[in-house]
């Protein structure tokens, strides 16, 4: 708002043309910035429309103003706008990054997620424009129910899911909920990600206790000594070691949970890339009473999205969508209307399947390089996902792979810093956005910089 003395003995229009003239010199009026209609800047300042034109003409005559007929009129002179900072990427310099985590978004289903928001845009109900429940969109929880059970092998229905802003928000909720319910102690598995269950639980004053991990998953015997409230595991497809845990580990990990009265916490976060097996059923559809199952579209669309689902047993459904309209009011409306309508046409499945193909190329070309330049390391985990674990041969450290790559350029990274105790040496590949003459580009210089090393130290 321009402030108007009008008892001052200086015109409106030149006092309406020097608010606008600071404003610009300041920055508060930035290079590009749209200014309102005269007619409506003339309403809100309580005089008359030709005194807004008049103030407006000085301007773009001074060049402070752009307009053009049928057009908003614009700031054209000042302070342009500084460029936004972007974070550094994770591993500055490198010209080959094995980073993990991340779906090759350049593939995003870009038309096909356009056909659904226009027709979400045309045909939704008014009244879903409005607060969502803490629950999610009825839209989205019943193709979310539909999808899991077929997929997945789940027991869902819609009144189960809770839809979040990713797995990072929902594992938020679950564990603000443990805590809540006096819960003392939450095990997680040795390795695992230290960015969501294990945060979140510290800074709810849990203890976090760690069960090693074997080639197939959790080691259910270590996890029989383990008194504990909760347990987060990733049974399809073991984060980051890629173990897959067989049936009879699946009955023991909820036969532990029904003795200790636990729950078990399921993040079923990239089930769906799989190359050289059969599909592997989801833990939650064994004992829907006591598993939270954990989904995200990170994995397979695109982080950026911000959509992610729990299905939660009927007691835990209420306390998580309080949670969920305590913290942000609910999920985007358009968004979850989006996503539920990309479900039922069909759209998720082919995106899939377009994509399977191109993430296996891209793994057959990393084990293929492995192979050819470093066959002392043994590859891990490489039947499913969007990352291998490749375990290092005696003697080799994983600093000193890491400082070697980046010294050709080439980003790796260790499990080291996901272990709770010590274990053995491994790097996590990620392949997911790299090509293949990247991904042989990038072995190969790892190798000769190891190479160098060993030369060096001989």
């Amino acid at each position: 708002m321009i402030p108007l003395d009008r008892a001052a003995g200086v015109a409106l229009h030149r006092q309406i043309e020097a608010g606008i003239r600071d404003r610009i010199r300041s920055g508060r009026l930035p290079l590009g910035a749209s200014l309102p209609p005269t007619r409506t800047l003339a309403t809100d300042l309580g005089v008359s429309r030709g005194i807004v034109v008049e103030a407006y003409q000085q301007l773009v005559a001074e060049g402070y103003l752009s307009s053009r007929p049928g057009g908003y009129t614009r700031v054209a002179a000042g302070p342009a706008e500084p460029p936004p900072v972007l974070p550094p990427a994770r591993a500055s310099g490198a010209v080959v990054d094995f980073g993990y985590g991340r779906a090759d978004v350049a593939h995003f289903p870009r038309a096909a997620w356009l056909r659904s928001l226009r027709r979400v845009l045309t045909h939704a109900p008014d009244e879903r424009f409005g607060y969502a429940s803490g629950q999610g969109v009825p839209e989205l929880r019943l193709a979310l129910a539909d999808y899991l059970n077929r997929v997945r092998g789940t027991v869902v229905t819609p009144s189960t899911v809770v839809v979040t802003n990713g797995f990072a928000q929902g594992i938020a909720l679950v564990v603000q909920q443990l805590a809540r319910r006096g819960a003392r102690r939450i095990a997680v598995e040795d390795p695992s990600p230290d960015d969501d269950a294990r945060a979140h639980a510290r800074a709810a004053g849990l203890e976090v206790i760690g069960v090693p991990v074997g080639p197939d998953g959790v080691d259910v015997r270590s996890l029989e000594a383990v008194s504990a409230d909760a347990l987060v595991l990733t049974p399809s497809h073991q984060w980051p070691t890629g173990g897959v845990l067989p049936a009879a580990a699946r009955s023991a990990v909820l036969r532990w949970a029904r003795t200790s009265g636990a729950v078990v916490i399921e993040d079923d976060y990239d089930a769906e890339h799989r190359y050289d097996r059969a599909p592997v059923g989801a833990l939650q559809g064994l004992d829907p009473d006591r598993v939270i199952y954990a989904g995200t579209a990170s994995k397979t669309l695109a982080p950026g999205l911000r959509v992610g689902w729990l299905v939660a047993p009927p007691g835990w459904v209420d306390d998580l969508a309080a949670a969920k309209v305590d913290a942000d009011r609910g999920s985007s409306a358009i968004d979850q209307l989006a996503l539920a309508d990309f479900l039922a046409h069909g759209e998720f499945d082919r995106h899939l399947r377009r994509m399977r193909p191109v993430y296996r190329r891209r793994r057959d070309a990393l084990l293929a390089a492995l192979a050819a330049h470093l066959p002392g390391f043994r590859p891990a985990g490489v039947a499913a996902g969007l990352h291998l674990v490749a375990w290092l041969p005696p003697g080799l450290t994983e600093e000193a792979v890491v400082t070697a790559g980046l010294s050709r350029g080439v980003a790796v990274y260790g499990v080291g810093r996901y272990r709770l105790s010590p274990g053995p040496a491994g790097l996590i590949f990620g392949y997911a956005t790299l090509d293949p003459p990247a991904i042989e580009e990038g072995i190969a210089h790892l190798a000769a910089a190891l190479r160098s090393d060993d030369s060096r130290h001989t």
